[in-house]
């Protein structure tokens, strides 16, 4: 009860659905209610980790910590890249992402479908 207070989880945080259109709380016992989906891969945990609390290497964060750097989406359709925008409107990416459904099942889609999507390596090197 205590996280689902926007103030205690953050203003940033990503609200992920079930398959039933409800949202996931986050649990760390049973595995979990993110992790077993990801633990097959580092790599798709780290980045989908990064995406859900919004601590990716994005515009946003480099307009933060390194405001000497690039912090524009390379679409060069918005001025500062954000979560937002990269999951539901930038076109260097596919649109698999249903905007409709914030489901989990198909945020993990997205992330295997779109390997660059909150990776280091675009803005920060």
């Amino acid at each position: 009860m205590i996280f689902q207070a926007s103030d205690y989880k953050g203003r940033s945080f990503l609200d992920l659905l079930d398959n039933n259109l409800n949202i996931i709380k986050p649990l760390y016992s049973k595995g979990g209610s993110w992790l077993k989906h990801f633990g097959h891969s580092n790599s798709l945990c780290t980045r989908a980790t990064r995406a859900i609390v919004n601590h990716s290497p994005i515009g946003k964060y480099c307009l933060r910590f390194f405001p000497q750097e690039n912090f524009a989406c390379q679409c060069s359709l918005y001025l500062i890249e954000s979560r937002r925008h990269i999951l539901y409107e930038c076109k260097r990416f596919n649109n698999y992402w249903n905007p409709r459904r914030d489901t989990l099942s198909h945020f993990i889609l997205f992330l295997e479908f779109n390997s660059k999507a909150f990776s280091f390596g675009e803005h920060i090197t």
